[in-house]
């Protein structure tokens, strides 16, 4: 038996992670949670994931730089990122696999996360 594919989401805002943990959970994802990049950094270095699904403006580190950072310690990671403005295609630039734009549409961030992850 596969053990599932694990998923670390990281929003500023407790509603879009509770949202992401409540779609990809009840896909069968195991879903690990942070509130900025320098949180999600640290979470990786304790935990490794399958996928980290970022938005890209947060306080403290702010998605561009925590991909960018990402991308040049683990080229195997998957990355999703997320926002409601202008940069994705930047995020893209810096390494992202996929963007999704806010709004999130469950099947749209399920129909990513399964692309990305097989």
């Amino acid at each position: 038996m596969q053990l599932p594919r694990s998923v670390l989401v990281v929003d500023d805002y407790d509603q879009i992670r509770n949202l992401l943990r409540r779609i990809l959970q009840g896909a069968g994802y195991e879903v690990s949670e942070a509130s900025d990049g320098r949180q999600a950094m640290n979470r990786l270095r304790e935990k490794a994931a399958d996928l980290l699904i970022i938005d890209l403006i947060m306080p403290e580190q702010e998605g561009l730089e925590t991909i960018r950072s990402l991308k040049s310690e683990r080229t195997d990671l998957k990355i999703i990122a997320m926002s409601g403005g202008e940069y994705l295609p930047i995020a893209e630039k810096f390494g992202a696999d996929a963007t999704l734009p806010k709004p999130l549409r469950p099947e749209e961030v399920l129909e990513a996360v399964r692309r990305l992850l097989g």
